[in-house]
């Protein structure tokens, strides 16, 4: 008998919990006992890819269930690591392997409908998280794990802000609660805020304040962390300096249990409620974790989809391998005789045609390399201007807009496909035919808009761009592009100012924002370079006027005859 384990999940959502299950079955697949070998050693990546493995050996033995476990268990993984709509997907997956009529899914369907609602959770679609969990309540023949998803369905509904059934589904199991203080606190810390936001004048400090102390005195570090959240939200409009007490509590409870989206949220009230210094000094330490935190899960997110393209490839190719294995004998034959042939007749040829097939190689050889380098450095700045600054731009309306135009950004990221597959067919990229073109540069420099950052345009005139050839449009659009994407990405600025400037014959454009300026190396950089080459093609000139501190300028002139 080996051991098995199901992956144990628990999950704070503001004190959300994943229920256990734990149970002792044979195993006759050695990839499984990896994936929890690696699991135990804290390796998602390497025990994801052994339970990817591990699935199919399953999947060949027809073993339903344990594919559903395999599955299940990635989906967690997923969701730890913060891939949640992968976590969603792979979690589905697992459905359909499991049959609500046999008692023994049952524990197995409650948990994956679980890890579907904490996944569901964190992408802020509480209705469907809701349903999640009350699928998982269905299915529980466990009262504790039942104890759990009520708790988790209670936390759906408040986040839901459907304070009324969230305080029924409290009221209803704090009473079960009471012989595990750890449990009793929890429930008891989430049952006083529902009534907190019900009735804004509800004493609820008193409740949060007792909760802490058993948390406390049980040792449980993520439960103060929710604790610590509950009574900074509390004071925050009442006492601001008890809160930001309680805020700087909450952020060393969040670096010692190593939770990167908890020092990130506890950093953010200390950036609100802090002195300007202090504020900085926490701003600061925000961005750098905010953009670890980015990296790492979209890191980690390639990772579980080329596991799964590696294990598919690999099926596919050792598919093909036995298919064409009979026919590899014969071909090998073939193969030799044809080589001793043409060897012959190439001993033949090279006897006589030593020296003019070397002068013709070394020819041959140069010219191929020019030719590769040209398309290199062709196809990298296509690459940086089409794709790269496009999907920047479509990534800074997302972030920005609360009133996102979605069908725009998918004709948006629709057009970048298309460019981007001319690339690869090495075709070249002619610009689409604007109606509007005034209408499409305002669009472009207002799509950098921000609540912090204001972009002013002046001389935007449709009839001065009239006159102006396509190709000539085509290259400006990439210039101010290029100079809001180094702006947004580098320079702070919350003042941009972007002026037109007609005479005959050439157009000037100015460029100034009130940022922190820019360094030497950064003027010298892969994206400007390329600008500057787009301004010389045109016979313009480029002129930046670096303040450090105080800003950047740029004038730049181009040729319209």
């Amino acid at each position: 008998m080996k051991r098995f384990s199901l992956y144990i999940l628990i999950v704070f959502f503001y004190s959300c919990q994943q229920a256990v299950i734990q149970k002792e079955i044979p195993i006759d697949n050695p990839a499984y006992d990896k994936a929890f070998e690696y699991l135990e050693m804290g390796k998602a990546d390497s025990s994801f890819f052994y339970f990817n493995a591990a699935k199919q050996v399953f999947l060949e033995k027809g073993d339903s269930l344990q594919v559903a476990k395999c599955l299940i268990n990635m989906a967690i993984t997923q969701k730890e690591q913060g891939d949640y709509f992968g976590s969603q997907e792979t979690a589905l997956q697992a459905v359909p392997f499991l049959d609500e009529n046999n008692p023994e899914h049952h524990s197995f369907l409650s948990m994956n409908f679980n890890a579907l609602g904490l996944s569901t959770d964190e992408l802020y679609d509480y209705p469907k998280a809701i349903l999640f969990y009350e699928l998982a309540i269905k299915y529980s023949d466990d009262p504790q794990n039942t104890l759990i998803y009520r708790n988790n369905l209670a936390n759906a509904y408040l986040y839901n802000k459907d304070y009324k059934k969230a305080r029924e589904i409290y009221d209803g199991i704090i009473g079960g609660t009471h012989k595990n203080a750890t449990e009793y606190a929890r429930v008891l810390s989430n049952l006083t805020r529902v009534k907190w936001k019900q009735d804004p004048t509800y004493p609820a400090i008193n409740d949060y304040q007792k909760a802490l102390k058993i948390r406390q005195q049980e040792h449980d570090l993520r439960g103060q962390n929710s604790s610590l959240l509950h009574i900074t939200e509390y004071y925050e409009n009442r006492k601001p300096d008890s809160a930001l007490f309680y805020a700087k509590i909450r952020y060393d409870i969040a670096k010692k249990i190593a939770s990167p989206d908890d020092q990130i949220k506890a950093l953010k009230t200390l950036i609100q409620l802090s002195p300007s210094d202090s504020s900085k000094y926490y701003f600061k330490i925000y961005n750098v974790l905010n953009d670890s935190i980015q990296e790492t899960r979209l890191v980690a997110k390639n990772q579980f989809t080329m596991i799964r393209y590696e294990v598919e490839k690999n099926k596919a190719d050792n598919l093909t391998l036995q298919k064409d294995n009979a026919e590899k004998a014969y071909n090998i034959v073939k193969q030799r005789i044809w080589t001793f042939c043409v060897s012959l007749l190439c001993v033949t040829v090279i006897v006589g045609g030593t020296l003019w097939y070397k002068r013709r190689k070394e020819r041959l050889q140069f010219e191929a390399q020019s030719k590769i380098k040209a398309n290199q450095l062709n196809i990298s700045r296509k690459i940086h201007d089409v794709v790269a600054n496009g999907l920047y731009r479509v990534m800074t309306e997302i972030e920005n807009r609360e009133d996102i135009d979605r069908d725009g950004i998918l004709d948006r990221l629709e057009m970048m496909y298309e460019k981007s597959r001319d690339i690869s067919y090495e075709t070249e990229i002619t610009p689409d035919a604007e109606p509007d073109w005034q209408k499409q540069v305002a669009e472009l420099l207002k799509s950098f808009v921000t609540e912090n950052r204001k972009v002013i345009i002046a001389g935007n005139d449709a009839e001065q761009w009239e006159g102006v050839t396509a190709h000539i449009k085509h290259e400006v659009h990439h210039v101010l592009q290029e100079l809001m994407v180094n702006m947004r990405k580098h320079s702070q600025a919350s003042d941009v100012v972007i002026r037109f400037d007609w005479s005959p014959g050439l157009l000037r454009i100015f460029y100034s924002d009130n940022g922190v300026g820019m360094p030497e190396s950064q003027v010298n950089g892969n994206g400007l370079t390329s600008t500057g080459n787009r301004i010389s093609n045109l016979d313009g000139k480029i002129t930046f006027v670096n303040n450090a501190g105080k800003g950047l300028k740029v004038e730049v002139s181009i040729p319209i005859f």
